[in-house]
């Protein structure tokens, strides 16, 4: 009986051993993402490609501030080009404990508008990317599992704990061990077809924070993708709150825009 016991408690020690460090690879992944810094400012461009190769161009600016680490955070993002999403905001007040509050401002209606979860995992003016993937999916609203590793990657597998909140089974994500970034992620249809993928294509050290400059969302169902591309990232630079109230929508903040 003591032999079976011990065994049992083996296996059991074991198993919270594998929880902690699912954990603190997700936690890392999560923090390397999206927390770099207290704050930071960011230009960015997309450029759509439909699989007839005919291509949309987007770019904006990208602002950040962290309220917690690892926690609630706030994103606006302004847009600049071209001329029929100039002046379109979107605004996120990101929450760890609850729903993210989101509005998009559409400028040509004077429409604000607040987004719901279920829009989340919709695409972002009209790219390959999903209202979520710019503010980051929440962690704890999947179940992850270590598949394996290797000397460069942990291999990680992750399913929704809500599966009808979500258009996909699961997802993998290949997490760079020295970065701790997750380079490819690939989402899974309920048949397990992987039908989107997210690869990082470009990281450059920032103030000391490995920081994405290029990334790629290919849907392989239309064989269409969005390239994203970064220019003059910056961290810690002191951003006020009510650069991230909904005043901004209307009225967004010019010396931030600009980067000065």
């Amino acid at each position: 009986m003591n032999k079976i016991l011990n065994i049992l408690m083996l296996l059991l020690t074991v198993m919270v051993s594998q929880a902690a460090t699912i954990d603190h690879i997700i936690s890392q992944a999560n923090l390397a993402s999206f927390y770099a810094g207290d704050d930071g400012r960011s230009d960015a461009r997309m450029i759509i490609v439909d699989n007839k190769d005919n291509k949309q161009m987007r770019q904006f600016v990208i602002l950040r501030k962290d309220l917690t680490e690892g926690g609630d955070q706030n994103f606006l993002v302004v847009f600049s080009r071209p001329s029929d999403v100039k002046d379109t905001v979107f605004l996120v007040h990101k929450k760890v404990d609850d729903e993210d509050h989101r509005w998009l401002y559409l400028p040509a209606l004077d429409l604000e508008k607040r987004i719901s979860s279920s829009d989340n995992r919709t695409s972002f003016v009209g790219s390959d990317f999903f209202y979520e993937d710019v503010s980051g999916r929440n962690p704890q609203a999947d179940l992850h599992e270590l598949l394996k590793q290797d000397d460069a990657f942990y291999y990680i597998k992750s399913s929704p704990k809500d599966p009808n909140a979500v258009e996909f089974k699961y997802y993998t994500m290949q997490i760079d061990k020295q970065t701790h970034l997750p380079m490819v992620v690939e989402y899974f249809d309920q048949s397990e077809a992987i039908y989107r993928r997210v690869e990082v294509v470009e990281v450059v050290d920032v103030q000391g924070h490995p920081t994405v400059m290029k990334s790629k969302v290919s849907n392989l169902k239309t064989g269409g993708y969005t390239l994203m591309e970064f220019r003059r990232p910056a961290y810690d630079l002191g951003m006020e709150d009510d650069v991230f109230t909904v005043r901004s929508l209307r009225n967004p903040p010019k010396n931030w825009l600009s980067g000065q």
